[in-house]
């Protein structure tokens, strides 16, 4: 029986499914191929809800009596953007000048392929970790992450499931590989201001009300003053306007509503409560202080709609769990990783409430280009930083 040892095989195999969210295209099945040689169960469930595409995810588990390590990541990958651009087929995972070429190489199928490379070539040395190894696979990270690992993790905790630690394979490296660990996220909140005016004729405003002059002056308040100066483990909080718009195309007309939408990502000063209320207060005072233009007497009328759920900040604080990656890490490339909390958000932010988890994976340059592309020499070394790290993790620690 011939092991998926070889983590350019594994990568090509996935890469040659157009799992575009929301499709499993294919992703899935090749992945339950490579894992139910090395001994894992498999199973596949779809989640539902209200408005969202169904999803498919994975789940495979190889146990063993000892602490239970979960592998997470998704097959889902971005749309390929205009095709026409790539210098190879997005899908096809051809390879040129020692990179393979195609979507998701990095992001995330890379490290997948990267992990059950490592666990065969772990268990054929080996015969299998001392413990459980498991894989947490979604196919909607790239999309909504509503019916991918949120509820998947609830489904395997509801069946019994328990977890030592988390790794997830997300391209966390800046540069080269070994750069760095992420070791927690800052949190993240969207959210919408509204501002009602009246409609009317541009040559006479006195018969109007303009939404736009209270708009600046509530997104004025959001963006100064600055919310902190950072802490020991993350960045200053940070608040950036994504968009301002009053669906008005004529030039002569005071719309009746302007609208802008922000997103904030904060540090461990706040939790999503705290940042919400000072949001709050911030636009409160700056309509109560600003009119909509010279003369008027009432408040600017606003309304403040939050989108979707916050993701939380964290910051894992496992020392087995962040050494022996670190470790794992300078013993492979000669250098000790740095440990950070930069970036967006990940599925981690959904692991954190199960057990301690830290991301680690492939380097991100090529992250949802055109031609995502990664360096074969790069998944061979990722392999066997992941193979050092289930056996030290695992106690089976190589001489």
């Amino acid at each position: 029986m011939t092991l998926p040892t070889d983590p350019a095989q594994n990568l090509a195999a996935l890469i040659r499914c157009p799992s575009v969210t929301p499709a499993e295209g294919g992703a899935l099945g090749a992945l339950e191929g490579m894992l139910k040689p090395l001994g894992f169960s498999v199973q596949r469930p779809v989640f539902s809800e209200g408005g969202t595409p169904d999803i498919e995810n994975l789940y495979a588990r190889r146990s063993g009596n000892g602490p239970h390590l979960m592998f997470a990541g998704h097959t889902d990958v971005v749309p390929v953007g205009d095709e026409a651009a790539w210098t190879h087929p997005p899908f096809a995972a051809e390879i040129a000048d020692g990179q393979m070429y195609g979507r998701g190489a990095v992001d995330m199928k890379g490290g997948i392929a990267c992990f059950v490379a490592a666990v065969a070539r772990h268990v054929a040395k080996n015969g299998g970790p001392k413990g459980s190894v498991s894989l947490l696979i979604t196919g909607d990270e790239e999309g909504p992450a509503i019916n991918g690992t949120t509820k998947l993790l609830d489904w395997a905790a509801a069946k019994g499931e328990k977890w030592d630690a988390s790794i997830v394979g997300e391209p966390t490296n800046p540069d080269t590989l070994g750069d760095m660990i992420k070791t927690g996220r800052r949190g993240s909140l969207s959210g919408s201001v509204i501002v009602n005016g009246r409609q009317g004729h541009a040559a006479y405003p006195q018969l109007a009300d303009n939404p736009v002059r209270g708009l600046i002056s509530l997104v004025d308040a959001l963006l100064h003053p600055v919310f902190d100066k950072g802490t020991k483990d993350f960045q200053p909080t940070n608040l950036e306007v994504t968009s301002i718009d009053v669906g008005n195309p004529a030039t002569n007309v005071i719309p009746a509503k302007a609208t802008a939408t922000f997103n904030i990502r904060f540090n461990d000063t706040w939790d999503a409560e705290s940042v919400q209320a000072e949001i709050h207060n911030r636009l409160d005072q700056a309509a109560g202080r600003k009119k909509y233009r010279p003369g008027k007497k009432t408040p600017v009328d606003y309304e403040l709609v939050w989108r979707d759920r916050p993701s939380h900040v964290f910051l894992t604080r496992d020392d087995k769990l962040i050494d022996t990656l670190s470790s794992s890490v300078k013993a492979v490339v000669g250098k000790t990783p740095a440990l950070s909390t930069s970036g967006g958000t990940s599925d981690a932010r959904f692991i954190k409430d199960y057990c301690p988890v830290v991301e680690f994976g492939l380097v991100g340059k090529t992250m949802h280009m055109v031609d995502e592309r990664v360096a074969l020499a790069d998944l061979e070394t990722l392999t066997q930083i992941y193979e050092r790290f289930i056996d030290d993790w695992f106690g089976q620690g190589l001489s």
